[in-house]
C-alpha cells in the first residue's frame, strides 16, 4: 500500500522543498519506489533535482487543469527508484482557473489516484502558502509534514497551518494525519536552536520527529547541482539526517520491505 505525504508550511524559508527532495531521495536509496510531486509554482523542486521548468512541457499544472495523464508527465530522475512530477511557473494560475471547477479541493488526488499504485512513497512539496493548491495536497495525502526551522519566530504561523489541517481534516480528508513536526537548520552552536527543540518539544510532545536536519553546506550545495543531498556527498551530515528521517517513517508506518532499510546511515 503506497502512502502520499504532503510537506506543507505557509511560511517560506523552512527547509521544505529541500526536506522533500532529501527525503524523496532517501527513500528511494532505501529502495522504495518513490516519485517527489512538485506542487510549488516556484518550481524549486522541479530545479534541484535536476530539470529546467522552462523546458518542462507536461507538469501537474496539465495533469490538473486539462487531463493530461500523469504517466505522461512523470520524468525519471537520477536517483535509482526516484522519479518527479514537475513543475512550471503555469501553475500560479491554476488556482483562479480552479475557482469555478467543479469538486476543485479534489482535482490533485483524482491526479494522484491514476498513479498512487505504482509507487511506495509520493512526497508532495507544497507552495509556501495555504491556497486551493495547497488544500488539493493536503486533500489527496495520507499525511503531512510540518518543517520548522530552529530559528527566532519557529512556531509563528503555525497555529494558523494547524487549523488549516484541522478543517481539510472535517470537511475534505478525515483521513489526513500528521506525520510529524521537523525541526530543520539546526545548528548545535547555538544556544538559539537548542531552544527551539525545546519548546517545539514542549508543545507538541511526541508529534515531534527524533531526527532534526543540522545546518549542512553539502545540503545547502546540491541544488545547485540538480542532485539530492545524498548524490552529491552521502557521507555528510545532510545526507545522514534524512536517511535518519526516511528510516522513522518507514518504522512508524511499519513499511519496512527488508530490502534497503538496512543499508541506511544510522550514525548522526
Amino acid at each position: 500500500m503506497s502512502k502520499i505525504i504532503a510537506l506543507a508550511n505557509q511560511k517560506g524559508g523552512v527547509g521544505k522543498t529541500t526536506s522533500s527532495i532529501n527525503l524523496a531521495a532517501s527513500l528511494a536509496v532505501l529502495e522504495y519506489k518513490t516519485l517527489l510531486v512538485d506542487a510549488d509554482p516556484q518550481a524549486n523542486s522541479t530545479s534541484g533535482i535536476g530539470f529546467d521548468p522552462r523546458t518542462i512541457k507536461s507538469s501537474i499544472y496539465e495533469c490538473i487543469i486539462n487531463d493530461v495523464d500523469p504517466h505522461d508527465a512523470i520524468q525519471a530522475t537520477q536517483t535509482p527508484n526516484l522519479d518527479l512530477l514537475p513543475a512550471h511557473i503555469d501553475l500560479v494560475g491554476a488556482e483562479i482557473e480552479m475557482i469555478n471547477l467543479t469538486d476543485r479541493e479534489f482535482k490533485m488526488r483524482t491526479v494522484l489516484d491514476k498513479i498512487r499504485e505504482d509507487y511506495d512513497f509520493i512526497i508532495v512539496d507544497c507552495s509556501p502558502s495555504l491556497g486551493l493548491i495547497t488544500i488539493n495536497a493536503l486533500t489527496a495525502a495520507d499525511s503531512v509534514i510540518i518543517p520548522v526551522q530552529c530559528e527566532y519566530f519557529a512556531l509563528e504561523g503555525l497555529g494558523k497551518l494547524l487549523n488549516t489541517i484541522k478543517i481539510v481534516q472535517t470537511r475534505l480528508n478525515p483521513n489526513l494525519e500528521i506525520e510529524g513536526i521537523l525541526l530543520t537548520m539546526y545548528d548545535v552552536r547555538l544556544r538559539l536552536s537548542n531552544q527551539v527543540v525545546e519548546e517545539v518539544k514542549v508543545h507538541f510532545h511526541d508529534l515531534v520527529f527524533d531526527t532534526i536536519i543540522q545546518r549542512n553546506t553539502r545540503l545547502s550545495e546540491a541544488p545547485s547541482y540538480g542532485i539530492s543531498v545524498i548524490m552529491h556527498d552521502a557521507n555528510c551530515k545532510g545526507s545522514i539526517n534524512y536517511l535518519n528521517l526516511a528510516r522513522e517513517i518507514i518504522k512508524k508506518n511499519g513499511l519496512v520491505n527488508g530490502k534497503g532499510v538496512k543499508k541506511a546511515i544510522v550514525n548522526s
